[in-house]
């Protein structure tokens, strides 16, 4: 039996009997109010979690406002108690919790991991948690695959968080969301494409009332034109999809058809565009909000600082700014793109210069707009899929009246260690968001940056 936070057994000894999670650190900083999904079983946190978590409590970044969440919401818990023997309850229809001090590994197992490190003193104490509690299903809960492997190879029962995790054929459907119609009569055709109101009754494409913002491609017969659709719920009609340009940008396929139509469209504040390098996700985005920035205060590009191979920042030569360059030049290659169709001493080439100088465009890291109220903004989000659903989620709680947000990203290249594509947050988000009417997903097939990118894409 799969339930919504860990896999457990339906049956054998410990069954009816309350189970013991013991989460490791990537689990706090994934999700701070972890400890509150596990219903009624108890979690075991070993003391080597707490130790890690003090590097964190500094910063302003996620990792840093999980961990003190964390801390904090422990600190309540435990407000005036002790742990004991048992542990202090979580709440209502909830288990236990208690915090547990390092164990070494069994005499059989002491020579199995050479090197003292966290991962294996969190490992050695849910050994001794498990051997401690007979008769009691005990799993160790953990992001890190590679924990994962050796806690497998010690005989310990080791599992994913999956609480957020979006089911795999979910995630195939995101991918699918232009509905293709290739035997709608010619006359429909004709009164979507040119008639008066450019638009269809959707009874005549389904038995059931589509999902908001629902997309579709319909073939003539007998040609390979196709006109572009979307369900609008306020019409209560399938209406067309026209081709548009913004700041000199024309898409060039179908799926960016609809990107570029979901975000120049002011009734759909949030707007979720994934695909593969190349597909024009980002570029549409800037396109569309210079194209409405007189609609808007101030339009906001940002992206998460994902630092690889472990280093942090402070490895990087020069001042802040300096720093941050490497992370914002992909944003600003963008710009460049858009800035390139004009002459430098154009009317738009000047305004797009006087909106940077005057912060009117700002890129900026993703760390920086923390704990702001983002009002009448058009906030861009690139490299989305490295965002955990709770940091989604903070964003778009963020939104004041008139802001428009746009999640970018291609969940299929996630440079954050413990998410994948089924529990990154662009992903989490097109499961949850699907069918309201604020809210629009499109998945851009095709690259468009070269000939040579999107083969390389294709078969590398």
């Amino acid at each position: 039996m799969t339930s919504k936070y860990a896999n457990v057994p339906s049956g054998g000894k410990s069954a009816g009997k309350p189970k013991i999670f013991v989460l490791d650190t990537n689990i706090v900083l994934h999700d701070y109010k972890a400890i509150k999904k596990f219903q009624d079983n108890d979690i075991v946190i070993p003391i080597a979690v707490i130790e890690e978590l003090d590097k964190f409590k500094k910063g302003n970044d996620a990792l840093s406002f999980n961990a003190r969440g964390f801390m904090r919401l422990i600190d309540r818990l435990t407000e005036g108690k002790m742990f004991g023997k048992s542990g202090v309850p979580l709440g209502n229809g909830l288990g236990n919790i208690k915090i547990e001090p390092n164990h070494p590994f069994p005499d059989d197992m002491k020579d199995l991991f050479h090197d003292d490190i966290q991962d294996h003193r969190i490992l050695a104490t849910a050994i001794w948690v498990r051997d401690n509690n007979p008769g009691r299903f005990t799993a160790l809960v953990t992001k890190d695959i590679n924990l994962r492997m050796k806690a497998k190879a010690a005989g310990m029962v080791a599992q994913d968080y999956l609480t957020d995790r979006v089911e795999e054929n979910r995630v195939e459907d995101s991918q699918k969301v232009v509905q293709t119609i290739d035997n709608l009569p010619a006359e429909l055709l004709q009164e979507l494409q040119y008639g008066q109101n450019n638009s269809i009754g959707w009874q005549n494409v389904s038995r059931q009332e589509p999902k908001a913002n629902q997309l579709y491609r319909f073939k003539w017969p007998d040609s390979e034109e196709v006109v572009c659709g979307r369900y609008d719920t306020d019409a209560d009609r399938i209406v067309l999809v026209k081709s548009r340009q913004a700041y000199g940008i024309k898409p060039r396929n179908d799926e960016q058809k609809f990107a570029l139509d979901a975000c120049l469209n002011r009734k759909i504040q949030l707007v979720s565009l994934t695909g593969g390098a190349g597909t024009g996700k980002t570029l549409l985005a800037l396109a569309s909000a210079l194209e409405q920035e007189r609609d808007y205060e101030q339009i906001i590009l940002s992206r998460p600082t994902v630092v690889l191979g472990n280093q942090e920042i402070g490895f990087l030569p020069g001042d802040q700014k300096s720093k941050m360059s490497p992370f914002l030049q992909p944003l600003m290659d963008n710009l460049n793109v858009i800035k390139s169709l004009y002459r430098p001493s154009s009317k738009e080439y000047q305004k797009l210069e006087g909106m940077v100088n005057s912060e009117k465009l700002l890129i900026t890291p993703l760390a920086y707009i923390r704990g702001r109220s983002l009002g009448k903004a058009f906030f861009i989000i690139d490299e989305a899929q490295n965002l955990t659903p709770h940091e989604i989620k903070t964003i778009i709680t963020r939104a004041g009246e008139d802001t428009k947000i746009v999640f970018t990203g291609d969940i299929f290249q996630i440079d954050q260690p413990y998410l994948d594509q089924w529990s990154n947050g662009l992903t989490h988000l097109g499961e949850k968001m699907a069918g309201q009417r604020l809210f629009e997903h499109v998945f851009l097939r095709k690259g468009e940056r070269s000939e040579l990118s999107e083969i390389a894409s294709r078969l590398l």
